[in-house]
């Protein structure tokens, strides 16, 4: 583990800490596994300490990739601790903002500094937000629509797990089928898991306002946690309306951007949980901020996480200081050699609870000649029909 690297001078004159570091170099991985490709980047200083962060995001993996680069110009001499500075600049600067690969870029990077600042000082991440607003953090695994799926989840000690449940065969979408079988998979959960078990619904922006409003309505006695992204996000009217008709709790999030993308969410109150994603929203401290505006408004957060240890740390970051957040999504990997990827590293999960980050900095390292062996590869994602041939959302 690398020593802080603030001057010496300055230490032994009780000053402020001076670390004089620098922006050297900026680098991307690409790393298939299977169905997906993960993005990470690099951020190199002057004194040897590297930083890690993740942007993945699917189908656009090698766009993102591109994107991350096109901040080196911007970044090689800058002070790496300059955090918000930077972002402020990659945020600003080049005048077009928002979407999935801008801000996922931006978000990478990001991760990426806040890791070079843990390990200069020699702290987790979450000791610099604030540290603790809890002892521990409740995780939810994401899972198969099987009951058999979720009781091995109850099994491993989660208290909650979630699943798609919208039944969508050969990739052609019958509304009244997949909303009937949804429901009939969901009562199928719910009896095999109990009362206590926590059953998050997926609804994956899949639903018309019409099967949104039937599915939503249908499971209600079912009680699930929350149904996640009912609606798409073009009309934040239909998901107000959608508000009105039922009971269900309603989260919706992963595909939003910054506190700007989250501020109607909380302040008309059209979702229970809001669900930012480290690796897409703006990074760690603007996941911070987006946590303090759904605390102010009595909003609870349960962020998106469907990626590897590197997005899974930098959430537990924000996790672990936020009081607004009450649940983090978790999809772990055990294959040899995804553990070998992070060289054995990431998030400690017992009894359904993560660990509080205790390694200075991120604390995950990316093993380098790992990800060389599975190099970006195009994956196409399923392509949703109705029966008359139009596209159906996915």
């Amino acid at each position: 583990m690398l020593a802080p690297v603030w001057d010496s001078v300055s230490r032994a004159a009780g000053k402020a800490k001076v670390f004089h570091l620098k922006i050297t170099d900026l680098k991307t991985f690409v790393v298939n596994v299977g169905r997906v490709n993960w993005v990470f980047c690099k951020v190199y200083t002057n004194q040897g300490l590297v930083g890690l962060g993740e942007g993945s995001v699917t189908s656009k993996e090698a766009t993102i990739a591109q994107a991350i680069m096109e901040h080196k110009r911007f970044l090689v001499g800058k002070d790496p601790t300059d955090i918000e500075l930077l972002w402020q600049g990659m945020f600003r600067y080049p005048r077009w903002r928002g979407g999935p690969v801008l801000n996922s870029a931006i978000s990478a990077v990001e991760i990426a500094l806040w890791d070079i600042l843990g390990q200069a000082l020699g702290v987790p991440i979450y000791k610099l937000l604030g540290g603790g607003a809890r002892k521990r953090i409740r995780m939810y695994k994401d899972v198969g629509s099987r009951p058999e799926a979720f009781l091995q989840a109850k099994e491993e000690g989660y208290t909650a797990a979630k699943s798609g449940f919208i039944r969508v065969d050969d990739n052609l979408v019958i509304p009244h089928f997949a909303v009937r079988e949804g429901i009939r998979r969901l009562e199928a959960v719910r009896k095999a898991v109990g009362d206590d078990f926590d059953v998050c619904v997926d609804a994956h922006g899949k639903l018309t306002t019409v099967m949104a409003i039937e599915f939503c309505t249908g499971v209600e006695h079912l009680r699930p946690f929350f149904v996640e992204e009912p609606t798409q996000l073009e009309d934040l009217d239909e998901l107000a309306l959608l508000r009105q008709k039922t009971r269900v709790p309603l989260a919706t999030g992963e595909r939003s951007f910054t506190k700007y993308g989250f501020t109607a969410f909380c302040e008309r109150h059209l979702v229970n949980y809001i669900q930012p994603d480290v690796v897409h929203a703006g990074g760690i401290l603007e996941m911070k901020k987006i946590g303090a505006i759904a605390e102010a408004h009595r909003v609870e957060m349960a962020p998106h996480n469907p990626q590897s240890e590197v997005s899974t740390m930098a959430s537990l970051h924000v996790d672990a200081t936020t009081p607004a957040c009450v649940i983090q999504e978790y999809n772990p990997r055990r294959e040899a050699w995804i553990q070998d990827l992070f060289h054995g590293e990431g998030a400690v999960v017992r009894d359904g609870f993560a660990e509080l980050p205790g390694k200075p900095g991120l604390g995950v390292r990316l093993n380098e000649k790992v990800a060389a062996k599975h190099p970006y590869r195009p994956v196409n994602r399923p392509n949703y029909v109705f029966r008359d041939g139009g596209v159906a959302d996915h």
